[in-house]
């Protein structure tokens, strides 16, 4: 078991909090459907006007494996207290609660000036998700969570709303480059270009203040590559590549697949800053400690 994976599935019931159930069933009729009725995930993915894939829709994660979050976390994390608030964490992706989850402890990419802030920041309690703060999610987090996103396609750019803080994010397509120096955001500024069916886009200005699954910190400098390959109707493979030289010693990139949900739509979602499981989480903290 990783270390500080119990610490880590405690810490994740204080921002994940409620469950994702969509609520819409409104069929569309230019869903494919089988001879049953119901929506043919392995129909031909639909294309543009313009002869792109079209990548618009609700997708969702495609969880873990059955046993792969009890393999990998323990099943105290598993069976934690999020999967009684309405989250289970089984439903997640493997690089929900851990972004370097592939590599052997120890290994991981992170530099050892990085790891020595890190352990500051976890001996202080320092859980930027928590309902204490309720700040915005980061990248590529955002793609392991349950809850879903949605995208709008248009010739000239991508709008992506993602279910979790209810966070709009826009992907210019239209030919422009990144800034030289753009200004830090919490969702940075992405470009994106077509590498045959495959949308390539590439993100930077990021602020600090966000985490990489695991509670693991980053820089200004982070850069964020996505691969989208719509390879069927209703499954999207993903590449993620995060590049941060100031944290990390190397590239990391993940592999996963998004599975569309037809008929439906993402849920509204705030977060309201707040103290009202301070106790709890302190009282945790301490246990652990």
């Amino acid at each position: 078991m990783r270390l500080l994976t119990f610490r880590l599935g405690i810490l994740i019931a204080g921002y994940v909090t409620c469950a994702s159930a969509q609520w819409l069933n409104y069929p569309d009729p230019s869903t494919p459907l089988t001879p049953d009725g119901r929506p043919d995930l392995s129909a031909k993915a639909p294309r543009t006007a313009d002869g792109k894939p079209d990548l618009s829709g609700v997708w969702g994660v495609e969880p873990a494996k059955e046993g792969e979050i009890e393999r990998l976390y323990g099943s105290a994390v598993a069976n934690g207290p999020q999967a009684v608030a309405g989250d289970d964490i089984r439903q997640m992706n493997k690089y929900f609660l851990n972004l370097f989850i592939d590599f052997k402890p120890g290994e991981e990419p992170i530099r050892p000036e990085t790891r020595a802030k890190e352990a500051k920041l976890r001996q202080a309690g320092d859980n930027p998700y928590s309902t204490l703060h309720c700040l915005p999610y980061g990248m590529p987090g955002r793609y392991f969570n349950v809850r879903p996103f949605k995208i709008f396609q248009t010739p000239k750019e991508l709008a992506i709303f993602y279910e979790v803080d209810g966070a709009f994010r826009q992907v210019h397509t239209d030919g422009r480059k990144l800034p030289v120096d753009p200004f830090p955001s919490w969702m940075g500024y992405s470009t994106g270009h077509w590498e045959g069916d495959t949308l390539v886009v590439d993100s930077a200005g990021y602020n600090d203040k966000t985490r990489l699954p695991g509670g693991h910190i980053h820089s200004e400098a982070m850069h964020i590559q996505e691969r989208f390959h719509r390879r069927d109707f209703g499954h999207m493979d993903m590449e993620v590549t995060v590049d941060d030289a100031v944290t990390l010693t190397k590239p990391v990139t993940v592999k996963f697949t998004e599975i569309l949900i037809p008929n439906s739509d993402i849920l509204e979602y705030f977060c309201a800053e707040g103290e009202r499981d301070a106790a709890f989480i302190d009282a945790v903290r301490h246990a652990n400690h």
